[in-house]
């Protein structure tokens, strides 16, 4: 009882206003300074990545087994009424169903993929400036409270305060650094790997369909024809 007693005073004396806006709020200047609206958009909302299950395409390849089946039935003229929400599968089929073969349907799946992967290195990189910055803000709330320490050197009772906006800025920076900007940064760099290796799963999956689906496709105009 007694050692808490005495461990929560010394929370207390880590907790500064003063410095935690020197470092907080310089940190997110920087990074909004640096960084396009749209790319810190992104990163805010990728946060949200962190709290759910890891991407697994299982339920992707079962569907795209059944959009198979239900275009050897009824054709593929059918797909086009399916209801796909993942967006990569929706942009193949769409694109299978008027008439894309499979080079056209991996050029397509390839630019997909490129396109996320940058918005995912984006996400990341944000946060990872982030953790660049902080150390650097709490180095400058170093300066800040050395700055007070000497221009109240004729003031004791304010040399106290000047010196815990030096030594707790660092320490802010450090934290802010280490346990949040950098685990988040590392966190969503891994989730989009396992994305990626993932995602590779449905595209034989989806070429195949366009390359049996294609030839098809060819032999309706020419019965029509005829």
């Amino acid at each position: 009882m007694s050692t808490t007693l005495t461990f929560t005073p010394m929370l207390g004396a880590y907790l500064d206003p003063s410095a935690i806006a020197i470092v907080v709020g310089g940190t997110a200047i920087g990074t909004v300074l640096r960084t396009p609206r749209r790319d810190l958009a992104r990163a805010l909302a990728a946060v949200r990545v962190l709290f759910r299950r890891r991407f697994d395409a299982t339920a992707l390849v079962a569907q795209v087994a059944s959009l198979g089946r239900i275009a050897q039935r009824h054709g593929v003229i059918a797909l086009d009424r399916s209801v796909i929400r993942d967006p990569d599968v929706a942009a193949a089929v769409a694109a299978i169903v008027d008439g894309a073969g499979p080079d056209e349907i991996a050029t397509l799946l390839a630019e997909q993929r490129e396109t996320r992967d940058e918005r995912h290195a984006t996400a990341a990189d944000v946060w990872a400036a982030a953790a660049e910055l902080a150390p650097a803000m709490g180095m400058i709330g170093t300066l800040i409270g050395l700055v007070g320490m000497f221009t109240a050197m004729d003031d004791p009772q304010s040399i106290g305060g000047a010196m815990a906006i030096a030594l707790l800025t660092t320490l802010y920076g450090a934290v802010l650094a280490s346990l949040v900007a950098m685990p988040i940064a590392a966190r969503l760099r891994r989730a989009a790997r396992i994305e990626a290796s993932e995602r590779q799963r449905i595209e034989a999956p989806l070429i195949g369909l366009a390359e049996r689906e294609r030839p098809r496709l060819r032999a309706v105009p020419n019965e029509a024809a005829a």
